[in-house]
């Protein structure tokens, strides 16, 4: 029987990818929408195994035997997890650690850390609480103006936790690589993740110049794997819909909140509890 739940789960769970397709909605519906594809699969995986674990492989489920072969793969799945957790942190602990060896100084009137590299780049590195570094070439090719719509950006990954809640996110991608179209939602919530940020800096700047300035940046070759920066990968692969979103931003803020009682259902397979005996 409890095998027969982890398979249940993980059919359902690989259905509900399958059908996914990428919204051409207001950029809140496309948000949400791509979150919960991405995150209510594995997430009921995580919550069926946990619940397998609890009940053991002893007694019975609705009359029927419960075996050992449920339990052993619903544990292998989770020591997977931890395991990658465990990897994906330490990553980013040495990428943080580095990036602390880099002079700590006043840019523009924000603090953050100067790499000597003459390539364009700009980043918010760490967890929770991450650092703004930057480039000797950025600060030296671009205008203050233009620096000031870069940091306007990255002040905006700094408002929202992106290096946080992405460490998270890239953590799900990585255990749960299987399952259908995972690269194809990370990829879009990257473009989400930067739209966001341009448009949260397109408050407190021109528009205009942070399109300008992220057309300057988009060439600039990747430093580090373990940040929320200008110029992140999706740039170079969507750079036309972030220019556009900039030229005519979408000021709709209105989302169906029912798209979020799909997360309370990956929470379903504790009911099954009561039925072991």
């Amino acid at each position: 029987m409890h095998l027969s739940i982890i398979l249940i789960a993980v059919g359902l769970a690989m259905l509900y990818r399958v059908y996914w397709f990428r919204s051409h909605k207001t950029w809140l519906k496309r948000w949400q929408q791509t979150l919960i594809a991405f995150v209510f699969p594995p997430l009921l995986i995580i919550v069926t195994s946990l619940t397998v674990l609890c009940m053991g492989h002893h007694g019975t489920m609705l009359w029927r035997p419960v075996g050992w072969i449920g339990c052993h793969i619903a544990l292998l799945f989770l020591v997977f997890a931890g395991i990658t957790i465990c990897y994906l942190f330490w990553q980013g602990w040495i990428s943080l650690q580095k990036v602390r060896t880099y002079p700590l100084t006043t840019i523009a009137g924000k603090s953050g850390r100067v790499i000597n590299t003459p390539e364009l780049f700009a980043a918010q590195v760490g967890f929770w609480q991450p650092e703004l570094v930057v480039s000797q070439g950025l600060l030296q090719s671009l205008d203050a103006e233009q620096i000031e719509a870069v940091f306007s950006h990255e002040q905006a990954h700094y408002y929202y936790r992106d290096t946080f809640w992405f460490f998270w996110l890239g953590c799900i991608r990585q255990f749960t690589f299987w399952l259908p179209k995972t690269n194809i939602l990370w990829q879009e919530l990257l473009l989400l993740r930067e739209l966001r940020a341009d448009r949260w800096a397109a408050k407190q700047v021109d528009a205009l110049i942070l399109a300008e300035s992220l057309l300057l940046v988009v060439r600039s070759p990747l430093i580090n794997t373990h940040y929320a920066g200008f110029n992140d990968t999706t740039v170079q692969t969507r750079l036309e819909e972030r220019i556009e979103a900039l030229l005519s931003p979408d000021l709709s803020d209105e989302a169906p909140s029912w798209l979020w009682a799909w997360l309370l259902l990956s929470l379903l397979p504790i009911l099954t509890i009561p039925f072991h005996i």
